[in-house]
């Protein structure tokens, strides 16, 4: 049922007598609740819809605004009910414009002939010459992203997927804008090609230039003072903000920009930060954080990472142009002044400091540091997993997912081990053993992929790893004993053994990270499949995939564990018996004990005397220690260290309650 009807005469006269002028007053339609007296100086062209205008806005220091509009130029546009529109410079043309929506001092807001908003946009991620663009719209996942632009061995899959995309674009494409429920636009220059979702805040912005805003009422966007953003889509619950610059970019949920920070060609994923510096063609996974004026991120793929001051990375040789890339894998970090020189990879959770130029890869060697000394770059492997640091990065991460939306497009998966790492871990420790059988046990120092490795470095990275396997596979197999409610119920040993039976093959073979996804790559492959073969019809449907296996992980991971279980317990897991099962806790408790102390000594560094250089100020040592304490506080005290000694005394009651319950079977 149409809701609107035809101006009266009365209405027009009113609007005439107000200032206002038509092409064609026939073509002005208005919804029950319009008055004409709240029209004033405004110029109609086109098709023009009215709702009623009878809301009243509440503006900060207690002012107070009745829905109007005033001082404005609209072409083929609909307006609902209850908005404000005042003061419009030039015009507002082609855009259907939802309830309550308060558009103030606007230059320009337009769509000129069919647009999609952003979506179909081709970002030359990595390579800058191009090869792995990812074609953009505005449900894109890092997992697909990922695929897209590292599987291109896969020729088939990705034309697949560019059909996939491209038929969805030309869904959304429209000669119309689309401006959502309670969407605020004020003292914006111009604004061309854009669709904007329910409860956005447009405050200030310079330019935004074929892009969508997928704003929500429960997650809402903000886009700030001059921002100026070209060929975009900003997903739910982002903030863009203070002159970020962004072109052809893909801003992912909850994602926070500003101070200045500038970018072209690059992806960034749920919960990214970006400010003051640049970024250039990067795949940035979820939560690539980046603060500081003088770093640079080029050409890389990065997740759960944290930039350094003065980060930076070259993917130009001056050869054949800006044609390398890298990768630091999952929760990597770059110290101050850092620098890599592409091609590289760096293992996850490895720590990046000084100048490396040697094209290393230490992909399989995860947890490490990498240190330069004297134009060289050391390895020392497996160290990050005593690090009070990675520990803490671990706990924060889901604190601080901002996603309010209940749509979550990137599946995360938090987990420090996991099947993916642990198998760098057993291949890092076969490397390592392999170089000593092959140099000598007396060696002072070894070489890996241009990189050097201490002796003590490297026996040390061996018991790390031994450390870090046995906690994961040690996490598995209780987790496993245990049921639902974290009790234990075990009655027999053929109880015990039926326990163990994995409730799937999916998970046996190799793992993959794509961007925050930890999954089988078995069920990669099968996806690609199904898309080179048809079976896909919606990219819909490759989202769901991604949640399958993001929801069933613990049972794949517990796969990947059985199938290692002999490997590393030298146990049969169908032949156990509860004398196996009780020196496998024992095992695994040692490890998680070993483990959390190496924590607990390192953050002991963090008060120590040199800790405290810099506090006291015209004062000696006591003042320095109470200065001190009264700003840090007391190590026994600190929150971190009090979760490591809660959790060693936790992990130290599991073991007894498993050990326990697997003794008392007959």
């Amino acid at each position: 049922m149409n809701r609107y009807r035809r101006l009266s005469d009365k209405e027009i006269e009113i609007l005439i007598g107000a200032g206002c002028r038509a092409e064609d007053w026939s073509a002005i339609e208005v919804a029950e609740g319009f008055d004409p007296s709240r029209v004033s100086n405004v110029s109609f062209s086109g098709k023009v819809r009215l709702g009623s205008t009878d809301y009243c806005f509440a503006v900060k220091g207690g002012i107070s605004r009745h829905s109007e509009i005033r001082n404005a130029s609209l072409h083929n546009v609909t307006v609902g009910d209850g908005c404000y529109i005042s003061n419009v410079n030039n015009f507002i043309a082609n855009y259907e414009i939802g309830d309550r929506c308060y558009i103030e001092n606007v230059g320009v807001l337009y769509v000129d002939g069919e647009c999609s908003f952003g979506n179909g946009v081709k970002v030359s991620v990595l390579n800058e010459t191009g090869g792995r663009e990812v074609t953009i719209y505005d449900q894109l996942s890092s997992h697909q992203a990922y695929m897209q632009a590292l599987y291109r061995h896969r020729p088939e899959f990705i034309a697949g997927l560019d059909a996939l995309v491209n038929k969805y674009t030309e869904s959304v494409k429209s000669c119309t804008g689309l401006i959502g429920n309670d969407v605020t636009i004020v003292n914006t220059d111009s604004i061309s090609g854009v669709r904007i979702g329910d409860s956005a805040l447009i405050r200030g912005a310079l330019r935004l230039n074929n892009g969508s805003i997928c704003s929500k009422k429960e997650a809402p966007v903000v886009i700030g003072q001059g921002v100026m953003l070209d060929d975009f889509i900003v997903c739910s619950d982002s903030k863009v903000e203070d002159c970020a610059m962004m072109s052809r970019c893909f801003i992912g949920q909850a994602c926070r920009f500003g101070h200045s920070y500038s970018a072209s060609d690059s992806l960034f994923f749920s919960n990214c930060q970006g400010e003051n510096g640049e970024a250039c063609a990067i795949f940035a996974g979820p939560f690539t954080v980046t603060h500081h004026k003088s770093t640079l991120l080029i050409a890389g793929i990065f997740s759960f990472m944290n930039a350094g001051s003065g980060s930076n990375q070259s993917n130009h040789m001056y050869k054949l142009g800006p044609i390398h890339q890298g990768t630091l894998e999952r929760g990597a970090k770059t110290a101050s002044d850092s620098y890599i020189l592409w091609p590289a990879r760096v293992g996850a959770f490895s720590l990046v400091m000084g100048r490396h130029v040697g094209h290393s890869d230490t992909s399989n060697l995860p947890f490490s540091y990498l240190i330069e000394n004297k134009n060289a770059t050391y390895l020392v492997p497996g160290v990050n997993l005593r690090s009070v640091g990675t520990i803490r990065d671990a706990q924060k991460w889901p604190k601080r997912d901002s996603r309010h939306d209940n749509e979550r497009f990137d599946c995360i998966n938090y987990n420090l081990l996991s099947p993916f790492t642990i198998q760098k871990m057993m291949k890092g420790k076969s490397i390592l053993q392999e170089i000593v059988s092959a140099s000598g046990e007396l060696s002072d120092v070894y070489s890996f992929h241009s990189t050097k490795i201490t002796n003590s470095a490297l026996r040390k990275g061996i018991g790390y790893y031994d450390i870090a396997i046995d906690k994961f596979m040690g996490n598995s197999f209780i987790s496993r004993l245990q049921d639902p409610d974290g009790s234990f119920s075990i009655s027999s040993e053929e109880e015990l053994r039926s326990r163990l039976k994995p409730d799937t093959p999916i998970g046996s073979g190799e793992w993959v990270d794509l961007s925050g996804l930890i999954a089988p790559k078995s069920e990669i492959d099968a996806l690609m499949k199904d898309i080179e073969g048809g079976n896909i019809t919606d990219l819909s449907q490759i989202n769901a995939a991604f949640r399958k296996m993001h929801e069933e992980y613990y049972s794949y991971e517990w796969t990947w564990a059985f199938q290692h279980f002999q490997e590393v317990f030298g146990i049969n897991p169908s032949r156990l018996t509860k004398e196996d099962a009780v020196k496998i806790i024992e095992r695994w408790r040692n490890a998680v004990i070993k483990l959390d102390r190496m924590v607990y000594e390192d953050a002991k560094k963090e008060f120590n005397l040199a800790s405290k250089t810099g506090f006291g100020a015209d004062g000696g040592r006591q003042r320095k220690e109470l200065d001190f304490e009264n700003v840090r506080g007391d190590f026994e005290s600190n929150a971190f260290v009090k979760t490591v000694l809660k959790h060693i005394d936790s992990k130290n009651e599991l073991g007894d309650r498993a050990i326990e319950a697997v003794s008392r079977c007959l």
